[in-house]
């Protein structure tokens, strides 16, 4: 690797943080510290000045060009080692600059007054002013345009790989180095050369790879503040910044100077490699150094500090075009991953399978994590598809994987390193994915990829350093060779992508929430079970005594009717059949839909006979579906039973009215009223019949039930819901005739009204306004379930409604009101605009609060004249 780091190895001059950068231990350094310490290089000059102008440190050169000694220039003000036109002009790059946050460029400068051109490199440490000077040199070529017409065949490239290459060939172009690098680094630290433009004749570094070593910690810290690096002449003598600290013993920083030389140790490592001068660009994405353009000359070299700039620009614009392909790349993969994570968990939702039944998924699964095996760990059992350990080896495994968090997936592809057991396994499974799916016991969906053995290509051995004498002591000294030197890698598998592991996270939150529904399901439907059990055993006992008191009553009652003994055994005998009927109706194998009519009148005639002539049926043709008509049946038997028992089939005269009708929800409603028999009363003592009757429609059919013991007579109302119901081809009983429509009111004398407003004080005076103006008679509901009440039993001319109802709103009387052609005003707090919903009526007012009792007249009067 061409390194270029600033201070390339351990015990250096590296700074160990940003705000520290030569305040380390020098004590092994070869030379005395007060010569490393912020050394320039010799074509660079320096001077730090305090923020009230004061000169605190200059390079021993600096001198030179302003035509003092050093020692002459420390402690004096700017304004004499400085023209007032150059103090000017720093004193304006300096208003847009922070402490320790980029420089400023200043080029083609006279700094002295004397016609020498000067570039300047400006930026802020702490409470000093860090100010460099480099000899300027005149570009032929506009730097805006330079850059454009790199980035512009740049942005042509299709594929990454065409970009970097490109990039480098732009670079070496540009810069007229022998070797131009682009070095990417990988998560561990080490790297590779990914593209690479040489001069020919020397040896390529295309595809070496370089250890994590070669770049310290500190250096990418440095690489990631500071975006450029430059040695023009590795050979070259360095001056020292003096004194060493200021005056309050701080040493100067010089993380951001682009002038400062570098440790020696790297400069070791670049004469070892026989380079000559070196340059190097960051690519930072994200926050993090990315990768390296690293350029190499076999001469001494030295680029102009505007050129360094326009390359700095253009390695920032790189970073940033790299940044949007990785994305956009990533953005790609991962939504290709999510339509087919969606598909299978599509699956997964629809069939609800327990744990063990995943193992019947592991094609989709592998699917979407690409895998050499899987394997369902579940209640301690293995279940496996593809290459995976065998099942002795799953135990052991389990327990390694019990030792990571319940709720993260847990990702290597290096089992061994952590696992040691697993290297008697490794030709089966050198790395996986766990995904947990339960936390107690702990059970997994492991995907398992098998060892793949790499040859990995280095730029020399990367083990080999050599220890050296110094006159402070021992220490490592950089490789001296760079030659090829292979390695073969074992016991890792391929690496498990970002995007793999996104989608095994997404599969472990679907897999979790896919078993607590199963469990939920499983739970319900085991309830569900232990009640509809509970329900036939009673059922059961309550039909067999029903039955039996049934027959016997037959028999009774059927005395007188017979003339003879066969007349006798025929009117029982039909009688009998007729209650097989009812109970095959309820039984009926075949699960079709089958008239609501028939089921009501074959329970009269299996159970009160020639009386089944006093039930009175009305209705359209409905039919019940086959999964609700034994549960209707059930409850119509009670029905029939209790009249019979009790009701207007227990005399001779009473009548029972069955009708029903579909309403506005498209449900079917059953009116069952009794009148003309004997005085009914409700019971005291709650039976099972009783309980059949109200709860089984409810539960079992999501509809509705209600009783009402009138004395003349039992009434109730079922309402089946649309989905247990279709309509048949012929009328068993007319339909009842529509209503005729209500003519225009001529006013709104004599009217009923309905008023629904939630402030009672409101309400008072509301409904007081309008049976002053001759409304006949008012409704007032408070709440919206009070209104529906009054709108589905009162008939209603005209309606008042209040929108916001505290929690609710009236917007939900709408469609009843419209099916029954009842008028409506809103009245709202809202302002000026009500925005009604689509279903409102055209043209339907609104009335804003407060309002006036004329507004309201005249409001009410509009949609009368328009009711219909």
């Amino acid at each position: 690797m061409t390194s270029d780091a600033p201070d390339g190895a351990p015990k250096n001059d590296a700074p160990k943080n940003d705000a520290e950068a030569f305040s380390v231990d020098l004590s092994n350094c070869d030379r005395e510290p007060i010569h490393l310490l912020g050394r320039i290089q010799p074509f660079g000059y320096l001077f730090a000045v305090s923020m009230d102008w004061l000169v605190q440190h200059v390079s021993a050169n600096i001198g030179e060009i302003a035509g003092r000694s050093a020692d002459d220039c420390l402690g004096l003000p700017l304004t004499e080692l400085l023209p007032p036109s150059s103090v000017h002009d720093i004193r304006d790059r300096l208003q847009g600059l922070s402490p320790g946050e980029g420089s400023e460029r200043i080029f083609g400068i006279d700094l002295f007054n004397d016609g020498r051109r000067f570039d300047l490199a400006i930026h802020i440490v702490r409470h000093s002013i860090v100010v460099e000077a480099e000899p300027c040199t005149m570009s032929a070529a506009s730097s805006g345009t330079l850059v454009k017409t790199m980035i512009g065949r740049i942005e042509r490239c299709i594929s990454l790989e065409a970009l970097t290459t490109e990039a480098v060939r732009q670079l070496r172009a540009v810069t007229g180095f022998d070797r131009v690098m682009l070095y990417r680094f990988a998560p561990d630290g080490s790297g590779a050369v990914v593209a690479e433009a040489a001069r020919r004749g020397i040896e390529p570094f295309l595809g070496l790879n370089y250890p994590a070593s070669d770049i310290p910690t500190q250096a990418r810290r440095l690489y990631v503040k500071n975006r450029t690096r430059i040695i023009a002449d590795v050979g070259g003598e360095t001056v020292p910044v003096v004194p060493g600290i200021d005056p309050d013993g701080t040493v100067l920083d010089l993380s951001l100077s682009v002038t400062r030389a570098v440790s020696p140790i790297h400069i070791e490592y670049l004469t070892n490699m026989g380079v000559g001068a070196s340059f190097s660009i960051s690519i930072v994405i994200g926050g993090e150094l990315w990768g390296l353009f690293a350029l190499h000359h076999y001469a001494p070299r030295r680029l102009s500090m505007e050129l360094r700039s326009v390359l700095e620009l253009f390695g920032q614009i790189v970073a940033l075009v790299i940044e949007g392909r990785l994305a956009k790349e990533m953005r790609q993969t991962e939504e290709a991953a999510r339509d087919l994570h969606d598909r299978v968990v599509g699956r997964l939702v629809s069939t609800s399978p327990s744990p063990d039944q995943l193992i019947n998924f592991a094609s989709d699964f592998r699917e979407m994590i690409p895998s050499d095996g899987f394997a369902v760990w579940s209640e301690g059992r293995v279940r496996t598809v593809g290459t995976c350990p065998f099942p002795d080896d799953m135990p052991g495994l389990a327990r390694f994987l019990n030792r990571a968090a319940a709720s993260r997936v847990y990702v290597t592809d290096e089992l061994s390193a952590v696992y040691p057991k697993a290297a008697e396994f490794v030709d089966r499974a050198a790395g996986l994915i766990a995904v947990p799916i339960s936390r107690t016991p702990r059970d997994y969906l492991i995907f398992f990829r098998r060892e793949i053995a790499r040859t990995v290509t280095w730029a020399g051995d990367p083990s080999h350093k050599e220890t050296t004498f110094g006159p402070n002591g021992p220490r490592l000294s950089p490789r001296k060779s760079f030659e090829a030197w292979q390695e073969t890698v074992r016991g890792k598998s391929a690496a498990w992508s970002v995007s793999e592991q996104k989608s095994a996270e997404a599969l472990r939150v679907a897999i979790m929430e896919v078993l607590l529904r199963f469990n939920e399901e499983n739970e319900r439907l085991r309830e569900v079970a232990s009640q509809r059990q509970e329900l036939l055993i009673a059922e059961l006992n309550h039909r067999v005594r029903n039955i039996l008191a049934v027959i016997r009553a037959v028999v009774l009652q059927s005395r007188g009717s017979a003339t003879s003994v066969n007349d006798f055994a025929q009117i029982i005998g039909g009688r009998i059949q007729a209650l097989a009927r009812a109970h095959d109706q309820i039984t009926d194998a075949s699960f079709a839909a089958q008239s609501l009519e028939g089921l009501v009148r074959t329970e009269a005639e299996a159970y009160v006979g020639e009386k089944a002539g006093r039930v009175e049926l009305s209705g359209p043709p409905v039919l019940v579906n086959a999964e609700a008509f034994s549960t209707l049946a059930l409850v119509m038997h009670e029905m029939v039973t209790n009249s019979a028992k009790y009701g207007a089939l227990s005399d001779s005269t009473g009548v029972v009215h069955v009708d029903w009708a579909i309403d506005e929800r498209s449900c079917c409603v059953i009116d069952w009223r009794e009148s003309g028999g004997p005085p009914v009363q409700a019971p005291t003592r709650r039976g099972f019949g009783s309980t059949i009757i109200e709860r089984s429609i409810p539960h079992e059919l999501g509809g509705e039930a209600s009783l009402n013991w009138r004395l003349k007579g039992l009434e109730a109302r079922f309402v089946l819901p649309g989905k247990v119901i279709s309509m048949g081809t012929s009328n068993a009983a007319p339909a009842p005739a529509p209503l005729p429509a209500t003519p225009a009111p001529e006013g709104l004398a004599g009217m009923t009204a309905l008023l629904v407003e939630d402030n009672m004080i409101m309400a008072l005076d509301a409904e007081q306004l309008l049976l002053e103006r001759g409304l006949g008679n008012v409704f007032t509901a408070m709440s919206l379930a009070d209104a529906m009440r009054i709108v589905a039993e009162e008939t209603i001319d005209v309606a008042m409604l209040d929108v916001n109802l505290g929690g609710e709103t009236s917007f939900a009387l709408i469609d009843p009101l419209n099916a029954k052609g009842v008028p409506y005003v809103f009245v709202t707090g809202y302002g000026e605009t009500l925005d009604l919903p689509a279903e409102a009526r055209p043209g339907t007012l609104s009335v804003k609060k407060p309002y006036s009792a004329e507004d309201v007249i005249e409001a009410l009067s509009k949609v009368a004249g328009r009711r219909g």
